[in-house]
């Protein structure tokens, strides 16, 4: 067996994801059939291209430099590609998703400024799979997606990703007059007996990351209220409930958001959009404008800032 083109975009997939397990479910393979291959690819390279870390997979010093050759390959690939293939994108517009997340604000001014003389039309949605389905069906062109750990939503051959951020902590929004508000970060074992303010798109698999983390720290967790996006915060500003939040919002008035304890609730947040429609010229624009809109708002939050500068290697890669 040689190596091809599919086992380089597979290196690639996993470096991105920093799982194999996340890297299948984007692949489309089983855990074992991509672990399998992942061996094979080490054997005819002559050594180990990835090993375990806290957080899941880190490429090795040779796996760095088959990274290196293996994107210029790719990109040498999908620009031949690009050539010859018809685009599916209105001239001189990005119809363009996003959960919700403070960047929203920025993802308009940012993607035009990548685009010179594009408009911009931007839907926001709580459900990540809900934008997935839109681009996979051509009604978006792109889309920031929020992924749970633990969770996959499967994206079909005819979009491709880019991981923004591989490891995104979510944190906790309390009434600024809550017990714990004054704490530096709040043990999730502490919010046993809180009223809680659903988690949005629940269809993603946050309810049930939201579920499993509070068993997991010794209590079921009272969901009494179903409010989409930021219809909760008066909720958490009167003090009648808490709920996780993106940690780049600013904190409103009244409340605070804070780091959970541990980072029991974890996120990764990725570009995707359809191969049709954007060349690989067009995908590096789409990335930075994206990049740039999520970096406008890590300073919003104090603490996030702390962590985004304690976790370097969170940070997107701008090329």
């Amino acid at each position: 067996m040689g190596i091809d083109v599919r086992h380089l975009r597979a290196i690639c997939v996993i470096a991105e994801a920093g799982s194999v397990t996340a890297a299948a479910a984007q692949l489309n393979l089983s855990q074992p059939a991509l672990t399998a291959q992942l061996h094979r690819i080490e054997e005819l390279l002559g050594g180990v291209l990835f090993v375990r870390s806290r957080t899941g997979v880190e490429p090795t010093e040779l796996g760095r430099r088959v990274l290196s050759r293996a994107r210029v390959v790719l990109n040498e690939v999908d620009a031949f590609v690009d050539d010859f293939r018809e685009a599916h994108r209105a001239s001189g517009f990005v119809r363009l998703g996003a959960v919700h997340l403070a960047c929203a604000a920025s993802l308009v001014d940012r993607v035009k400024e990548a685009f010179r003389d594009t408009e911009v039309a931007l839907r926001i949605e709580p459900s990540s799979r809900l934008l997935v389905d839109a681009v996979t069906h051509g009604q978006l062109d792109a889309a920031l997606v929020g992924i749970m750990e633990g969770f996959e939503i499967p994206f079909g051959s005819m979009l491709a990703s880019r991981t923004l951020i591989p490891r995104y902590p979510i944190f906790i929004a309390l009434s600024a007059s809550h017990r714990l508000a004054q704490q530096d970060s709040v043990d999730l074992a502490d919010l046993s007996g809180e009223r809680w303010v659903s988690p949005p798109g629940p269809d993603d698999g946050s309810l049930t990351s939201l579920r499993r983390a509070c068993r997991a720290a010794g209590f079921e967790p009272d969901i009494r209220y179903d409010a989409p996006s930021g219809a909760g915060q008066p909720l958490v500003q009167s003090g009648n409930g808490v709920r996780l939040v993106d940690p780049t919002w600013p904190q409103p008035p009244g409340t605070v958001v804070l780091p959970l304890h541990g980072e029991p609730q974890i996120a990764r947040l990725v570009v995707i959009w359809r191969r049709d429609a954007f060349s690989q010229v067009e995908s590096e624009l789409l990335y930075r404008g994206v990049t740039n809109a999520f970096l406008d708002h890590v300073p919003n939050n104090p603490a996030f800032e702390r962590w985004w500068h304690a976790n370097p290697q969170a940070h997107p890669i701008v090329q």
